[in-house]
């Protein structure tokens, strides 16, 4: 079992920045990838970007040169660094670890926008 705790969300203005934080606890051994996902009101969950172990990063479209995913291994730890941000980026974002069977998800953190 992976345990996952998100931190870092909170309200700024478009223009502005916040970094999220996912701590990994458990089988930390059995961690494959890690990605961040975001799921706005009345929509789908949608994914964000990703990290694998070997090093492979992924963004959605929306999201690239503006966001960051980071992993410190040492901390079990997955950063997401926004900037620029907008309010459509007002979302729950969820952290998300992989493994070979099954995925894990934190409880959210909510990141709103203003305008």
């Amino acid at each position: 079992q992976v345990q996952l705790v998100e931190s870092g969300g909170g309200l700024v203005q478009a223009g502005g920045s916040l970094r999220l934080s996912c701590a990994a606890s458990g089988s930390i051994s059995i961690i494959a990838a890690m990605a961040w996902y975001r799921q706005a009101p009345g929509k789908q969950r949608e994914f964000v970007a990703a990290a694998t172990n070997g090093g492979t990063i992924n963004y959605h479209d929306s999201v690239k040169g503006r966001f960051t995913i980071s992993r410190d291994n040492a901390k079990n730890t997955v950063y997401l660094q926004m900037n620029s941000l907008q309010p459509e980026d007002t979302a729950v974002y969820y952290c998300q670890a992989l493994s070979l069977s099954r995925a894990y998800w934190g409880q959210g953190t909510q990141v709103t926008v203003s305008s």
